[in-house]
C-alpha cells in the first residue's frame, strides 16, 4: 500500500505543481483557479436559523397539518425538529474546497448565495441535513463541474420539499414554491447557474454536463404530497434533461420539465407501485458514451445501477448491456402526457445493468455514487442502511457494524454480466463512534441514542488510474447517529488505492481518512479538478 503522501507528491510532480502551494490558490481562502491533479469537495456550513421552540409553526406558511418547532436554530439540536416535521430542512452555504490528493487544504471559493446590490439573483445554497445533495461531476470534455441546489436564502426553513414555482402539487405539506439550480463552474472559479422546475416537492441530486451537445443530464426525485400527484410531478422526477442557460437567473423564465430518460418495474415483470418512485435516483455519472444513474433509496423500485437506452434494443425485459457505440441521449423522452396518470413517463427507456440487482425494496443494497476505472472494472458506493439501532454492550451502531454491503463494492464485467468481485471496508470503521471536536457527546435526549456519529458507508465517489494498474478512489461517507437528521452529522473524505486485477483485497488494503468535517459543517460530493482549455490533464 502506498501512502497518500506518495501518492500527492507524485500526481502535483505530473502537474508541475508544488506541494508548497498551487500556482494562483492559496490555503487561506483565496481562490483564483483550480489546478490540475487536485480534488475538489463540496462542503456545506451551517448558519443558526431564527426558530422559537413550542412558537414556530412548522412548515412555515402552512395552513393545515401545522406542528410547533421542538428546538431552537442552535446546532445540531435544530435537526431534532425533524422529528416532528418530516420535511425539515435548513438552507445553508456552499464551499468548493480545492485538496491535494491526499487531503491537504489548496483552496476554498464560496458559491454566490446572497443577492448583491444591483439585486441581481445569481445565487445558489444547498439544504444543510439534505445527504443526497451536492455531488460534484466534471462535464464530459473535463473543463466543468457541476452540481445542484435552490434559488433562496441562507436559513430558509423547509425548502427542499418545497414545490417548483411552475409545479404546484396542492397536496404537498410545503407550501413554498423555489427553482431547483444546476451550478456550473470552470477552471477559472467562473459560475453559471440555470434554473429548473424539476424535482418539485424533492431534491435535484447530481448533474452533469454534455459539453459536445450544451445538455445537462440530471439526476434527482419528486414529490412531497398525496399518492395522485400533478403531471409536472410525475415529468419532473429521476433522470432530467436541461438545457442551459446563459442569462442571470434573475432574467430565466424556465417551462416544464423535461424528462430524459425513464424505468418502470412493470418492466421486469412486476407489479407497478406508485408512479414515479420508481426513478428516485441518486449518483450520475457518465462513461463510454452512457449515461448511468443508481437507485439506492425509497420505499419503491429497485435499488440497483441502471443506463440510459438510446437504441431501444439493449433491454427488452428491463436488464441489459448498453449497445456499442450507441450515441449519448440529445433530446427528451418522448412521452404521452395522457398516460402519465396511470402509467407514468413511457416508452421506458432504461435499463438495470446486468448482473447488478433486480430485486424490489431491498433492505441490503444502496448504491449511490459510481465510478467507471475502465470497461471491465466498475466502483459503486454503498451507503448502507441508516439503521441507527446502537448496542451499548458493544458501544456500536450493530446494524451499521454488521452490514455486509456498504462501502465500496468492485463490481467485474465478465463478457456476458457485471458481478461482485469483492466489497471494500477496512479502515471505514463501520458502526464505531468518533468524536468531533465541538460536536456534542453523551444522548440526544430527543432520541434517545448517542450524539457521536459512526460510518454506515460511502456516498459520493470519484477515481484516478494509474500507471501501475491500481486504481486511487476517494469517497464521501454516510453516517449514523442519535442526530434528530443524520444528515447533519459531520462525515469524512476517505481514499483508498486497489488493483484493478486483483479477485480480493490486497493484505493491509484498508481506506485512509483525509479529513472530517467540523461541527457545523458537511461533506458532500468529491470530484477531479475541471481544467482549462490547452492546460495538462492528468486525470485522463
Amino acid at each position: 500500500m502506498r501512502d497518500f503522501r506518495l501518492l500527492a507528491g507524485a500526481v502535483v510532480a505530473a502537474a508541475g505543481l508544488s506541494l508548497a502551494g498551487a500556482a494562483g490558490a492559496s490555503a487561506d481562502g483565496n481562490h483564483d483557479g483550480f489546478e490540475p491533479g487536485n480534488l475538489v469537495v463540496s462542503r456545506s456550513v451551517y448558519d443558526p436559523a431564527t426558530l422559537v421552540p413550542g412558537s414556530t409553526l412548522l412548515p412555515p406558511g402552512c395552513v393545515s397539518g401545522c406542528v410547533r418547532a421542538n428546538a431552537d436554530g442552535s446546532y445540531p439540536t435544530v435537526f431534532d425538529n425533524d422529528l416532528v416535521d418530516a420535511s425539515f430542512g435548513v438552507t445553508s452555504r456552499i464551499f468548493l474546497d480545492q485538496l491535494s490528493p491526499s487531503g491537504r487544504p489548496v483552496s476554498s471559493l464560496e458559491v454566490p448565495n446572497s443577492v448583491d446590490p444591483g439585486g441581481s439573483a445569481d445565487q445558489l445554497v444547498t439544504s444543510f441535513s439534505s445527504k443526497s445533495e451536492l455531488a460534484l461531476n466534471r462535464s464530459t470534455d473535463g473543463r466543468e463541474l457541476t452540481f445542484m441546489g435552490y434559488l433562496a436564502p441562507v436559513d430558509a426553513i423547509d425548502v427542499s420539499n418545497s414545490n417548483t414555482p411552475a409545479v404546484i402539487d396542492p397536496t404537498n405539506p410545503v407550501p413554498g414554491t423555489n427553482y431547483r439550480v444546476v451550478a456550473s463552474v470552470d477552471a477559472r472559479g467562473r459560475f453559471q447557474f440555470t434554473e429548473t422546475n424539476a424535482y418539485s416537492g424533492n431534491n435535484g441530486r447530481a448533474a452533469i454536463l454534455d459539453s459536445a451537445d450544451d445538455e445537462i443530464f440530471a439526476a434527482g426525485n419528486a414529490g412531497n404530497g398525496g399518492r395522485v400527484q400533478p403531471d409536472g410531478v410525475i415529468a419532473g422526477a429521476g433522470a432530467q434533461l436541461v438545457t442551459p442557460s446563459t442569462l442571470p437567473e434573475s432574467a430565466q423564465t424556465p417551462g416544464f420539465p423535461t424528462p430524459l430518460a425513464s424505468f418502470n418495474i412493470t418492466q421486469l415483470g412486476d407489479r407497478a407501485d406508485k408512479i414515479g418512485k420508481d426513478t428516485n435516483f441518486r449518483g450520475l455519472t457518465v462513461f463510454d458514451g452512457v449515461v448511468y444513474y443508481t437507485k439506492g433509496s425509497g420505499g419503491n423500485g429497485v435499488n440497483t445501477v441502471y443506463f440510459v437506452d438510446t437504441t431501444g434494443t439493449a433491454c427488452p425485459n428491463g436488464v441489459g448491456l448498453p449497445v456499442p457505440g450507441a450515441p449519448l441521449p440529445t433530446s427528451p423522452l418522448a412521452y404521452d402526457p395522457a398516460k402519465l396518470q396511470t402509467q407514468g413517463l413511457t416508452p421506458n427507456d432504461m435499463c438495470i445493468l446486468k448482473g447488478f440487482p433486480t430485486a424490489l425494496k431491498s433492505t441490503t443494497s444502496f448504491p449511490f455514487g459510481i465510478w467507471f476505472a475502465n470497461a471491465d472494472t466498475l466502483y459503486v458506493a454503498d451507503e448502507g442502511n441508516g439503521d441507527a439501532t446502537f448496542d451499548p454492550a458493544s458501544g456500536t451502531y450493530a446494524s451499521a457494524a454488521a452490514g455486509t454491503g456498504a462501502g465500496l463494492q468492485k463490481w467485474v464485467f465478465d463478457g456476458v454480466a457485471w458481478r461482485l468481485a469483492y466489497t471494500l471496508q477496512a479502515g471505514l470503521d463501520l458502526g464505531q463512534p468518533y468524536t468531533v471536536p465541538g460536536y456534542p457527546t453523551g444522548e440526544n435526549a430527543a432520541t434517545g441514542l448517542p450524539w457521536t456519529p459512526a460510518t454506515d458507508g460511502l456516498r459520493n465517489i470519484t477515481g484516478r488510474v494509474s500507471k501501475d494498474g491500481s486504481a486511487t478512489i476517494w469517497g464521501i461517507t454516510s453516517t449514523v447517529s442519535g442526530n434528530g437528521d443524520q444528515g447533519a452529522d459531520p462525515n469524512k473524505l476517505v481514499a483508498i488505492q486497489d488493483r484493478l486485477d486483483a479477485t480480493a483485497p490486497d493484505p493491509g488494503e484498508a481506506f485512509q481518512t483525509l479529513r472530517t468535517a467540523g461541527a457545523g459543517e458537511v461533506l458532500r460530493g468529491v470530484s477531479l479538478t475541471p481544467v482549462q482549455a490547452g492546460s495538462p490533464d492528468p486525470q485522463r
